[in-house]
């Protein structure tokens, strides 16, 4: 190899190099997509909401939230996962999309472990079994009691097949011995829409989105995922006080990009995101809700997505738990 050759290798690497700083630099210099992959009003889409305006604050430029809704969770993700790796299309990372879904249906179309570039965590928030108030029972004896006592005589909603909310409560159901009937929605806001209004009787989804039907009494709290009884609702047990300790665990709501985010991009979304939840206002909204800071590196981010990914590998085929249950 002479040397010219060599020079003009070494100089399109150096500005390759520049071309990445600059794109950094310059990042990001038009309105930023956060994609939520279920229909408005469930969690994802009232933390992404919440945060947008804080977080384009932060940027120096908008951050629009747009809905993807579909195959519970999977089209928004895959979406996500397909866009171009520039900083300006991002998704809202969930424990439905990036480890339920994947855990139960190995024909989805992306990898979890490949095709994403985590950035970083927002919040935590427990999961709630909630009843219609025309339901039998208003504490966990007793429904427990009456489903066991009248098996497929009810319904569960959820924010679609493979969704966090699906996958819990046929574990549940594997774990109590039990029956009921799964009624899949495309999002949160619809199945707790349903539910309020007596179309389903039981409804599974974390507590941002279930919080205002549970103040307004028209759900009614039965069993929460946290790791004590929470201070709003001191009178509903947590599913490790009731002997379901594996299905006591709580939601996150993360931010994610497609595969191969420059390291720069990276860390100016996930500053950018943390400044923003320092706003006191943001902050209280979310403790509002239910639901909890969270924010971190992208590499804990990463560490999360797969620890639960793992668990819910290991509960689908402990139960033998299939797509079409």
């Amino acid at each position: 190899m002479n040397s010219a050759f060599f020079g003009r290798i070494v100089a399109g690497l150096l500005l390759a190099l520049v071309g990445l700083s600059a794109l950094a630099q310059g990042y990001p210099n038009k309105p930023v997509k956060l994609q939520v992959p279920f229909e408005s009003g469930g969690s994802n889409d009232l933390i992404a909401r919440l945060l947008a305006p804080a977080l384009g604050n932060a940027l120096g430029q908008p951050v629009n939230v747009e809905n993807r809704p579909g195959n519970g969770g999977v089209v928004g993700a895959n979406d996500t996962a397909k866009s171009a790796p520039d900083g300006y299309s991002l998704g809202m990372a969930t424990v439905s999309t990036t480890a339920s879904n994947p855990a139960l249906n190995p024909k989805i179309p992306y990898n979890v472990a490949t095709d994403f570039t985590p950035i970083v965590n927002i919040a935590l928030a427990p999961n709630v079994i909630g009843v219609h108030p025309g339901f039998p029972a208003k504490d966990y004896k007793s429904f427990v009691a009456e489903i066991k006592k009248s098996p497929g005589k009810y319904t569960y909603a959820t924010s679609g097949t493979g969704a966090i909310g699906h996958v819990q409560m046929e574990l549940y159901k594997s774990l109590t011995a039990t029956m009921i009937n799964h009624n899949p929605y495309r999002g949160a806001g619809p199945a707790l829409v349903q539910t309020a209004a007596g179309q389903t009787q039981i409804v599974f989804d974390s507590l941002p989105s279930m919080q205002s039907f549970i103040q307004s009494k028209q759900l009614i709290p039965i069993l929460v995922a946290a790791p004590q009884r929470l201070p709003t609702l001191p009178d509903v047990p947590t599913f490790a006080e009731v002997g379901l300790e594996p299905l006591n665990r709580m939601a996150y709501f993360g931010i994610y990009g497609p595969k191969g985010l420059p390291k720069e991009v990276v860390e100016k979304i996930n500053a950018s995101v943390r400044k923003a939840l320092e706003d006191p206002m943001v902050k209280k909204r979310l403790q509002d809700l239910g639901a909890s800071v969270s924010a971190g590196t992208a590499d804990q981010l990463g560490n999360q997505m797969k620890a639960e990914l793992e668990f819910y590998k290991k509960m689908v085929a402990q139960t033998n738990l299939k797509l079409d249950n």
